[in-house]
């Protein structure tokens, strides 16, 4: 079943709207005032709480295996993991994935 043009674009609209008025309720009407000290500090562990969610999947679970957790991608995983605590730098932890990633991938092909 294929939907109308008319129906994709009400949805397309229905989701701008509805993501611009959730972005605008945060930053529109809360962007002059100043936050509290808690909520500050609670904002800042957002990022490291949000990223192993979206990075697990990829490493436990790979669409290229078929689902199927594979070497490569857990030594790259903890490749990236070692370097980021150890050199604390995004792009030396990145590197470091990276190149695990393409040697395991290489060697375990």
């Amino acid at each position: 079943m294929t939907p109308d043009a008319v129906t994709v674009w009400a949805v397309i609209a229905g989701l701008a709207i509805g993501t611009f008025v959730i972005r605008f309720s945060f930053l529109g009407l809360v962007g002059q005032r100043r936050f509290p000290e808690w909520a500050l500090r609670m904002l800042r562990y957002t990022p490291m709480a949000v990223l192993p969610g979206l990075v697990a999947p990829l490493v436990l679970w790979p669409e290229a295996t078929g689902g199927a957790p594979d070497p490569a991608r857990l030594l790259a995983a903890a490749a990236t993991v070692i370097a980021g605590i150890w050199t604390r730098s995004v792009l030396w932890s990145v590197a470091a994935g990276f190149g695990t990633l393409a040697a395991g991938l290489a060697l375990f092909a």
